[in-house]
């Protein structure tokens, strides 16, 4: 009984892991309600006192200062080796390649595109925004500065705010938000904060990174997160665009275009002994099917030839009439033969 029970749960793994036979009817799709509503304008806020606190010098920045003095990679020195392997969690090429191969396979199996294309809509405002925030403000790191005190802003820097962290908070978010059940996305959500939070604080502790940086990465990752549902329409578009350009492709290649077809007129029989009357009127009038199980032989329609030139053949031979003094061909070829005696 114990075996058949390992069995029976290892057989319910595998079918998780094959292919659905067609797309889910009902996708949970993640809407623009109130609540995120107010979260994203939350975030927002937060985020842009992040920037005027660093702008105008505040206590953040002398914290900022507190944490580079203090030198964590010297303090815990015996970790080094771990952080510098976590803080990969936060890269942009592993961690890409490592979510793009989940949910590629999650497309396969739901016969959808929908997370591949939402992983890169949202991998597309992240360079978008987090970008064009570090050109602008233009911070220099911790390893970089020049001045004791300062913010540090508008030096050609780029790491205000955190790239990695707030490519791990979209990076690992991503699985959270295309959960298909309530509780994955729970525990999803609990797992990639913990995550994108190591990840921030792992560049604060190897000094590539000043502590506002980190807050602000957090932000602006959770800005992309929630933006999401509005980019959801045109998810959708898309998908139906490279179906169909997808269909149109494999017709194509496989030769499956069917070309346009010619009028074909309808075929008339022909009888015997009809006269040329009686055949301009078949041609006028499409003709009853034939009731005989025996099928009829058909003229080949169109206008290549002329009446004249037909030679048609009907079912029951030859069109013309027996005559009485004529004798069959086997018949004939007897008679006229001299009988030899042996």
């Amino acid at each position: 009984m114990r075996t058949e029970q390992n069995l029976t749960r290892l057989d319910r793994v595998f079918a998780r892991l094959d292919r659905e036979p067609e797309r889910p009817a009902h996708l949970d799709v993640p809407k623009m309600s109130r609540h995120r509503i107010a979260l994203f304008a939350a975030t927002l806020a937060f985020y842009l006192a992040i920037v005027w606190l660093v702008v105008i010098t505040s206590w953040l920045v002398r914290l900022d200062w507190l944490v580079m003095f203090f030198r964590p990679y010297q303090q815990w020195s015996g970790i080094h080796w771990f952080v510098d392997y976590y803080v990969v969690l936060g890269q942009r090429g592993p961690t890409a390649v490592m979510v793009a191969a989940w949910l590629g396979w999650r497309s396969w199996r739901q016969h959808t595109l929908r997370p591949l294309l939402t992983l890169g809509a949202s991998l597309l405002l992240l360079n978008i925004t987090v970008g064009a925030a570090k050109l602008g403000m233009g911070r220099l790191g911790p390893h970089y500065a020049t001045t004791i005190g300062s913010n540090e802003m508008g030096l050609g820097g780029d790491i205000f705010p955190s790239g990695h962290t707030a490519n791990a908070v979209v990076t690992w978010g991503i699985l959270a938000y295309l959960a298909s059940t309530p509780r994955a996305r729970r525990w999803l959500s609990a797992l990639s904060a913990v995550t994108s939070l190591g990840v921030g604080l792992a560049t604060v502790y190897l000094g590539t990174h000043w502590l506002s940086d980190v807050v602000l990465g957090w932000a602006a990752g959770l800005l992309i997160l929630l933006a999401l549902p509005w980019c959801e329409p045109l998810i959708a578009r898309a998908e139906v665009a490279i179906f169909d350009l997808r269909d149109r492709w494999r017709e194509r290649h496989d030769g499956r275009v069917p070309a346009p077809a010619a009028p074909v007129a309808v075929p008339v029989p022909f009888k015997a002994g009809a006269t040329a009357q009686d055949e301009a009127s078949a041609v006028r009038e499409p003709a009853a099917p034939a009731r005989s199980p025996r099928a009829p032989v058909y003229l080949a329609p169109g206008p290549h030839t002329t009446r004249s030139e037909r030679m048609p053949v009907t079912p029951v031979g030859s069109r013309r009439p027996p005559h009485s003094d004529r004798l069959p061909r086997g018949t004939a070829a007897s008679a006229a033969r001299p009988l030899t005696g042996g």
